[in-house]
């Protein structure tokens, strides 16, 4: 699993028939900054992942790859290779909270 910022959505008109009805969304994976370990950087990579909890544009994300992507109820016969399964609301690292949803 790893952290990612949604940064935008994938409309496509045609696509397999068992993808119909599922939201894609454009996300960048974050990392600790590894100068002060103080907030979350990007990384400089997307990934196009099916969206199974209604994540929208700017939401720090859970991500999910590979074989793990398609165990959640909703994908599991789906052909992807990336999940969002849950919003983050707070990450905290050496016992500082380094992002907060609400703030």
């Amino acid at each position: 699993m790893f952290l990612a910022r949604v940064i935008g959505s994938i409309i496509a008109t045609q696509k397999v028939a068992t993808m119909k009805g599922s939201k894609l969304l454009t996300v960048e994976p974050l990392r600790v900054d590894p100068a002060g370990r103080d907030k979350l950087i990007g990384t400089g990579r997307t990934f196009v992942c099916v969206d199974t909890v209604g994540a929208g544009q700017g939401e720090m994300v859970l991500i999910v790859q590979g074989s793990s992507a398609r165990m959640a109820p909703e994908v599991e016969k789906l052909p992807v290779d990336a999940t969002i399964i849950g919003i983050v609301d707070t990450v905290n690292v050496e016992n500082k909270t380094i992002f907060d949803a609400k703030a």
